[in-house]
């Protein structure tokens, strides 16, 4: 019996039964697929004849791609060229409301981007990536607001006027001190240098350098010990982790990544990783978690890679 060989991407042009089944290959294969995502899935296939053909081929190809490369095997189908096409345009036109935070933001980065800048009063700001901020200064005090990301407080002393950050519900107040805040952290805020009393809801805790506060199960903050060193090492480019879950490594980073990283095999994301990564070029960086961890990469264009 002959095999059928995969459409060549040139074949099924503009068709949106083969894209359709491509989001849904790369989705069914990720590792945050969902029940609610399967239950969709077969709502959409059995709906018309065609989708369940379309989708049989995209995940034969996928299937074809984990196996032993062909130097025979043809081009990828039209459906996987078209997901990597739409994949690349939501990365070019990015997030609507990172645009949005940095039409407000005082200072904001793109993906990939870290930087510094100086505050009125003194006071230095690291970026990291994705990050924006808009400035509330007042008499009263050094208000910072933080619309997104994450970033490093080197802050000027004034007894006289706090330096406060707020963003997502978190607030840090400080004197002078050195400190970071990711809004979008399980620990939220670490200090390196002094005091900063953390609110979150209606707790509130003070930490001290070589602390951290992460949320309690009743989402007040609790003050931990944290390598806060390591926390900040993204300043020098560097993402060190020991005994991390690949799927959260993979996770930071596509934070410094235009596009997307796809793990391909749920089971892969349990697996541990220990060392230290380049975050100012996030491509060698995947290379060496492939040779780290026997993982299979394909870059299927600059703004899509799905790791096997």
């Amino acid at each position: 019996m002959s095999q059928r060989t995969p459409p060549d991407a040139s074949e099924e042009a503009d068709d949106p039964v083969h894209e359709e089944a491509a989001l849904w290959v790369a989705r069914l294969s990720s590792a945050d697929a969902t029940e609610a995502d399967r239950s969709a899935f077969e709502a959409w296939r059995a709906a018309d004849p065609a989708r369940a053909e379309a989708f049989a081929e995209m995940e034969a190809w996928r299937r074809t791609m984990q196996r032993a490369p062909d130097p025979r095997r043809r081009g990828p189908p039209k459906g996987l060229a078209a997901l990597a096409a739409i994949l690349g345009l939501g990365a070019l036109l990015g997030d609507p409301l990172g645009w949005i935070d940095r039409m407000r933001a005082d200072a904001w980065t793109g993906r990939g981007g870290i930087e510094t800048t100086v505050l009125p009063d003194g006071s230095r700001v690291d970026l990291n990536t994705d990050t924006a901020l808009a400035l509330r200064f007042t008499e009263a005090e050094r208000g910072v607001a933080l619309l997104r990301g994450e970033a490093v407080f080197d802050v000027v002393p004034d007894p006289g006027r706090p330096f406060v950050v707020r963003g997502n519900g978190v607030r840090a107040r400080a004197v002078g001190t050195r400190f970071f805040v990711r809004i979008d952290a399980a620990a939220p805020v670490g200090v390196a240098e002094g005091r900063v009393d953390v609110a979150i809801g209606a707790g509130e805790t003070r930490l001290r350098a070589g602390e951290i506060a992460v949320r309690g199960d009743d989402s007040r903050p609790v003050a931990r010990a944290g390598d806060v060193a390591r926390a900040i090492a993204w300043r020098e480019g560097k993402f060190t982790v020991s005994g991390q879950p690949l799927s959260q490594v993979l996770s930071e980073l596509e934070r410094y990544r235009r596009g997307r990283i796809l793990l391909m095999d749920a089971a892969l994301g349990g697996r541990r990783f220990s060392g230290t990564l380049d975050l100012r070029d996030t491509d060698a960086a995947l290379d060496v978690l492939a040779a780290a961890m026997g993982l299979r990469l394909t870059r299927l264009t600059p703004l899509l890679v799905l790791v096997r």
